[in-house]
């Protein structure tokens, strides 16, 4: 069929043209509509959560029959047969078809198109929402980084200084502040300054007070508050301008009570102080606080509370390191100086032991001698005297020497065996006499529990008895003193923290109760203190020094016992009580002791007349007073005042001697030296017996002397029967010597 529409619509145009460019239109769309499909079936295939396939297949077969009819129109530009024309027509009702049925189910599926999009909608303003608040949990979860960080390094760190510019800082990058300032209490709680500021360390003296309407509220509650931006805690911050002032927040944060602490910026007393942290946000922004901000503010101050304590504490702590520090420096300086006063009053009481007992040794020694010569009553009664006199000043210093050693540690006590009923027989022989003379009834009860024999020092054991059995008999005008001794059960001391069971010691209890002047009951505690006696026995003008009971005192604590006394006052006599403890000594030790007790054969009395004597002491009376005593007794004596003196002697043939006493502390010469110079020169069996002469009473001295292998030891004073019984032992000592190593030595 034949077209000539072109003929009367563009007669000017070429025919060919017309055709050509339908026919290149059409076979592009066809192109285009072809293509589309295979598209749509690669999406189709790619796609495999798609809902609507099926629409997407009917609409691809509605582009691909569009396309068929671009194509099919390609032929029909030119003649065609009735075939072409009648696949074009078939192209068209298949597209009109296709075309429809699409239409129908976009109608049917547009409500579901424009639910989803809704729901996009909604899913979008949802996830513009979670952006939001993932970014607030972000800067929520950067600020606690800060808080932790500040945290660690508040906690890391003591220093009062670093904990506050830590939490000045890192609270103002955490939170963006503009400003944050630490307002701490003045020493009386008054006042509130300014101690730093987050751009300064020393803002300058700025005050405000505690009690300020605007801050007030703050110090009732832990919690974060607003206060107004015109507050003065706030005024610190630079002008705002054109801008309103940010928001401000304080909270309160509470201090170490400081009543053991001296610390110059707390206050003293009252109710637990409170500093003052302040917060403020930038001015050109419109930021409000968070709740979440709050809490970390507040966390922040507890935090910076329990750090700013433990600094506190630590400074304490310090200062009283160095306080210590100082005292322990004085405390080593005066320890060393007491350490030199010691020594040197050590050596002093060794200087006067020996000096003032040598004189007194000497004027004993001269009057006991006097005493057994012929002299007129009034000759004797002065002897007698000067001889009461230099007893009882010898007595004082004994006194004084064991108070002395007693203070400074240095007396210890020494462990024999003795026998407990002897010797208190003996202390009642001792002071038997005086209470004959003062017409005092004196009995002693021992108790049938005693052990018989004890171990401990038995010296100051008698020493203690004298002491306080002398007292009661010197205090008793009439009456009497009576003498009780027992074992102390440890269920019935009086003074159970002494007691310490045990099998092997035994407690001695010992009470003496007389009838004398007695004591008032609140004169008690001062009779145990030196140089004291009560009011009244000085008001009686009674003899006596007060130390007795002072050295008995001493003396049953190193017993590891009690003392204490009893009195109902006046002219209703007293009792004194003590409590020592004592070892009991064992089987072998009991044999041991017994054996030395054993008296010898009934012998006539050992003679020591023409016993040869060589006396070495530098001192000139003490040689002249010993030598005129052994000459008395009968010896052949002779003295000499050096140590080369006693040697050459010593050295001399034909002069042969029995005894040697040395004095072992002369000021020139050591007498320690002279005596083993002496057991040098002989041989075993011919050298003479070599005792010591010593005013020192001390155990050091003896075991000196029993070190270098001397015979023995002779104490000054020395009296003419004291002289008698110590020269007897000792030739007795030398006959058992001379049956063992004979040796040629003329009497």
């Amino acid at each position: 069929m034949d077209c000539n529409c072109m003929d009367s619509l563009w007669p000017w145009l070429p025919e060919d043209i017309y055709t050509k460019s339908q026919y290149v239109s059409d076979f592009f769309i066809a192109l285009a509509y072809f293509s589309i499909p295979c598209e749509l079936i690669y999406f189709v295939k790619k796609s495999a959560v798609f809902p609507y396939k099926w629409v997407l297949v009917q609409f691809g077969a509605f582009i691909v029959l569009c396309g068929s009819t671009h194509a099919i129109n390609m032929l029909t530009m030119t003649s065609h047969s009735r075939t072409v024309a009648f696949i074009m027509i078939m192209s068209k009702i298949l597209t009109a078809i296709v075309s429809c049925a699409t239409a129908v189910t976009l109608v049917t599926i547009i409500p579901d198109l424009l639910s989803v999009k809704t729901r996009e909608l909604f899913l979008k303003n949802k996830a513009d929402e979670l952006d939001r608040e993932m970014g607030l949990i972000r800067t929520q979860a950067e600020a606690v980084q800060h808080v932790r960080m500040l945290t660690h390094e508040i906690r890391f760190t003591l220093v009062r200084d670093t904990i506050l510019n830590t939490t000045l800082v890192e609270l103002g990058k955490a939170l963006a502040l503009e400003e944050c300032a630490l307002w701490m209490p003045s020493r009386d709680g008054l006042e509130l300054h300014l101690c730093r500021t987050l751009g300064s360390t020393n803002p300058g003296r700025v005050t405000v007070p505690v009690h300020h309407p605007s801050i007030q509220p703050v110090f009732c509650t832990h919690r974060a508050r607003n206060i107004p931006a015109t507050s003065p805690v706030a005024a610190i911050r630079p002008r705002a301008g054109k801008y309103l002032p940010g928001e401000v927040v304080a909270v309160r944060v509470p201090l170490l009570h400081v009543e053991n602490f001296n610390i110059s910026y707390w206050p003293e007393g009252g109710d637990v102080p409170y500093a003052l942290l302040v917060l403020m946000l930038p001015s050109d922004s419109a930021r409000t606080w968070h709740l979440h901000e709050l809490e970390l503010v507040e966390a922040v101050a507890g935090q910076v509370a329990v750090a700013l304590s433990h600094a506190a504490i630590l400074e304490e702590s310090i200062r009283q390191r160095d306080t210590l520090i100082a005292q322990n420096v004085k405390l080593d300086a005066s320890k060393r100086e007491a350490e030199m006063a010691l020594r040197s009053r050590n050596d002093f009481l060794a200087v006067m032991d020996r000096e003032m007992r040598t004189p007194m040794s000497t004027i004993i020694a001269a009057s006991s001698h006097l005493q057994d010569t012929s002299l007129s009553q009034e000759q004797r009664a002065m002897v007698d005297t000067i001889l009461n006199s230099s007893n009882l000043l010898a007595t004082l210093i004994n006194d004084v020497l064991d108070v002395s050693r007693l203070e400074d540690g240095s007396l210890e006590l020494e462990k024999r065996t003795f026998n407990l009923p002897a010797t208190f027989r003996e202390v009642l022989n001792l002071v038997k006499p005086v209470a004959s003379l003062r017409k005092l009834a004196i009995s002693l009860c021992l108790g049938s529990e005693l052990p018989e024999f004890v171990c401990g020092d038995d010296k100051r054991f008698v020493q203690i008895a004298l002491n306080i059995v002398g007292n009661a008999v010197k205090f008793t005008k009439e009456g009497s003193v009576s003498i009780t001794v027992r074992l102390e059960k440890p269920e019935s001391f009086q003074a159970s923290d002494y007691v310490v069971p045990s099998e092997k010691h035994c407690y001695i209890r010992v009470q003496v109760q007389d009838t004398g002047i007695g004591v008032n009951p609140q004169d008690i505690p001062k009779l145990f203190n030196k140089f004291i006696q009560a009011p009244a026995v000085s008001s009686r003008k009674q003899v006596g020094t007060g130390l007795g009971l002072a050295i008995s005192k001493r003396l049953v604590s190193l017993m590891d016992g009690n003392i204490w006394f009893e009195s109902e006052g006046l002219n209703r006599g007293c009792t004194v009580s003590y409590v020592v403890r004592l070892a009991i000594p064992d089987a072998v030790d009991q044999v041991s002791y017994a054996l030395q007790q054993v008296p010898p054969s009934s012998s006539p009395r050992t003679s020591v007349t023409g016993l040869r004597v060589l006396v070495m002491d530098a001192n000139g009376a003490n040689r002249m007073v010993t030598r005129g005593l052994l000459l008395r007794l009968g010896c052949d004596a002779f003295a000499v005042g050096s140590p080369r003196e006693c040697l050459q002697l010593l050295a001399q043939p034909g002069r042969s001697f029995r005894l040697v006493l040395v004095d072992v502390y002369m000021a020139e010469s050591d007498g320690f030296e002279v005596a083993v110079k002496i057991q040098d020169m002989f041989k075993r069996h011919e050298r003479p017996l070599v005792v010591a002469l010593t005013a020192a009473h001390d155990r050091q001295t003896s075991e000196r002397c029993s070190s270098i292998g001397m015979d023995g030891v002779i104490f000054k004073p020395i009296s003419l029967e004291k002289m008698r019984s110590a020269l007897a032992q000792l030739v007795d000592k030398g006959s058992f010597f001379d049956d063992c190593y004979p040796r040629k030595l003329s009497s």
